[in-house]
Formats: structure tokens, sequence, C-alpha cells
């Protein structure tokens, strides 16, 4: 049985790929006769991305000002946010509230909570820098990231491995569910050129984009890397010495015009909990050398050249043989792009409306003051 139409809260940010799922997916869940309010946190949009929202039937979207909670780790925007999320959800008295983020989850909302795990600090920490960060402000975050996964109704992660990874670093009193992000079909490739294409937030040390610079001289097809080099906090992180490399930050319709032409896509991230640009890479038909990590080795076992992302030589190595196998690159663009079809925008939209559903059924969660940090 479908789900009735909902009204729906959710929560987003414009700094990297949340700002692509949340829009895809209240696209889809507007063309089900949903209605969404985007309420961006954090840094505001470019105009290219708000207008690549409009005329999208049942959906507004609010600009709120407030901080986002790894950029606020002390909690010094919280009682702004506040006021600022409760007020505009007694404007839209939404049936569900879903949340991009956690500490909002203990929030006093008077409909049932979805918070979704994309990326956390902690973890992030863990897998770029080792250990766990030394700094008083983050112990606080991590409270508060506890406090909302165990506030929430329902959580959710986008892949098992950082589901797992969530749940060995706070210990949730509930176990994550898995629903894997998804996308529109791409529009078939209209003609691989010889160049390897890499994405993503230059300056997030995450992305380990660096380590593209030390091949560039080693492989036989040229290197083009799109994203920002500045973050939101105003640090700076260069490509590598090799500005030719680094194209800077394209429109996300232009990036998709880039991967349907790309022989080959390098993605050599140390910490990756999902990764769209690499869904969207794969529909477009680009073969694929990817990090040897959890998560990137859940989603595309057996369809990409996986790589020691600390070790440039063996990325080297696996781009110059595909490089240089015409059969081989073909081959793995079409598997690849076969297997991005299992990660479609609809069954992502379906396992949420699903989610919804079963927590409406079961009625608003208890009040946000009766949730407890845990000693």
């Amino acid at each position: 049985m479908t789900p009735p139409p909902r009204r729906i809260l959710m929560t987003t940010d414009a700094v990297g790929g949340v700002w692509v799922y949340a829009g895809l997916l209240a696209k889809a869940l507007c063309a089900c006769g949903d209605e969404v309010t985007l309420a961006v946190m954090g840094p505001p949009p470019a105009a290219d991305r708000l207008r690549a929202l409009d005329g999208m039937d049942g959906l507004r979207v609010e600009i709120t000002g407030v901080a986002l909670e790894w950029m606020d780790p002390d909690g010094a925007d919280v009682e702004r946010s506040r006021a600022r999320l409760l007020r505009l959800a007694e404007k839209v008295r939404p049936d569900i509230i879903h949340l991009n983020s956690y500490r909002e989850a203990a929030f006093d909302w008077s409909a049932p909570v979805i918070v979704v795990a994309h990326s956390c600090v902690l973890s992030w920490w863990k897998a770029c820098r080792g250990g766990r960060p030394h700094e008083l402000r983050w112990d606080t975050y991590a409270d508060a990231v506890e406090l909302g996964l165990d506030a929430a109704s329902a959580w959710v992660a986008p892949t098992t491995a950082f589901r797992d990874a969530v749940e060995a670093t706070y210990h949730p009193r509930r176990s994550g569910r898995v629903i894997h992000n998804g996308i529109d079909a791409a529009a078939a490739a209209v003609g691989k050129e010889p160049f390897v294409l890499a994405a993503g937030r230059v300056w997030d040390e995450a992305k380990n984009l660096h380590a593209l610079a030390a091949i560039a001289g080693d492989v036989d097809w040229p290197i083009r890397i799109a994203g920002e080099t500045q973050s939101p906090t105003g640090d700076c992180r260069a490509a590598g010495a090799s500005s030719a490399l680094h194209i800077g930050p394209v429109a996300h319709a232009q990036l998709n015009a880039m991967m349907r032409r790309a022989g080959i896509f390098v993605a050599p991230c140390v910490y990756e909990p999902f990764g769209l640009s690499i869904l969207e890479a794969a529909a477009a038909g680009c073969a694929l050398v990817l990090a040897e990590i959890p998560t990137l080795r859940e989603l595309w076992d057996d369809v990409a050249l996986f790589v020691d992302p600390r070790r440039p030589d063996d990325i080297a190595e696996a781009v110059r043989t595909l490089c240089r196998n015409d059969a081989l690159r073909a081959t793995m663009g079409r598997i690849a792009a076969g297997r991005a079809r299992r990660y479609s925008l609809q069954r992502m939209a379906t396992a949420y409306r699903d989610i919804y559903a079963e927590l409406c059924r079961a009625g608003a969660p208890a009040p946000a003051i009766a949730v407890e940090a845990r000693p």
C-alpha cells in the first residue's frame, strides 16, 4: 500500500553532497505528492543551486542562517537554532522531521524525527588523522551527537559500513537502518575522451585529492580535478603543485556533463560514508579507481579497481592500466553503470516514505527533555 502524502520538514546544508542528496530526495518526495520544506543550515547556497530547485511543486526552501553542528562544536548557536527551527515547524506543521544532522533531534519536536547520518567529525578524524580530537569542544560535539541519535525516532545511514562506524563511535540506544543514496537515471555517455576526472572538496583532507597531483606526471592521460579549494571556515588547500590539474568548482550539471565524457573517474578518499560523485560517475559509464575503504568496497565490489589511497604508486598503476587497455576500460565502465542502477532515486524515496509511514503510525516522540545524556 502506497503511503499517503505528508508534510516533511527537512534540514540540509550547501557545503557538500548533502545538498545534492536533499534536493534529489525532495524532488522524488514531491513527485509522490508530499510537501517538503528544506531548511538550509550553515552558509547559504549559491544562486545557481537555488535556481536548480525552482519550479518544483510542493517544495519550499527556507534559509535559516543557523550554524552547522561541525562548525559550532561548542554549541554556541544551539539556542538560536532551536528557536528558529521550532518556529519554522510551527508554520509548516510537518508530519515528519527529517534531519540531515544530529543535535537538532534533541529539540522538542511535535512530530516523529528521523536522523540521517551522512558524516561525523569523530569518524572523519579517526580515518584522516587517527585517534580522536583532544580539544574539549569536540567532546561537547560528541555529546550532542549521542543525544541526537538517542532522541530520534529512527536513524539511517547510507551504507552498512558507515552505520557500523557510527554505532561503534557513539553507541546509540537503537540500531541504525541502511538506505543507500540514489540518483536519477543518468544521461547516456556522449563519447568517452582520454582524460581522468576527480571531484570533491579539495580543502577536505578526507578526499585526498592532493594524491592525484603526485601522480600527474606518471600517468598517460591528463587529470582534471573539480572542486572548491576554500572551506566555509576560510581554510584553503590546493590540489597540488600543478595548477593544470585543478579546474576549480563547477556547477552540478556541468560536472555531470564532464562525467559523461571522462574515461576514468578516480576517488582516492581516505574517508567517504557514501560518495554521490562516485555514483554519478559510475552512472555516466566511467571506469572507476577507488580507495580501498569499507564503504566503497561495500558499494562497488567487483566493478572498480581498488587502491591503497595512501600509496600514490598504487593509484598511478591502476590509472595507467585503464588508460592503456581500451577493452578493460570499456567493460569496467559498462559494469559500473549497471551497478549504479541499483542505487536509484525511486528506490531511495520509497524506502524513506516507508519509514515516514511507520513512524507516523507510531506517533510523535516523547519530549526531548526526557532524554538524558548517558554517563
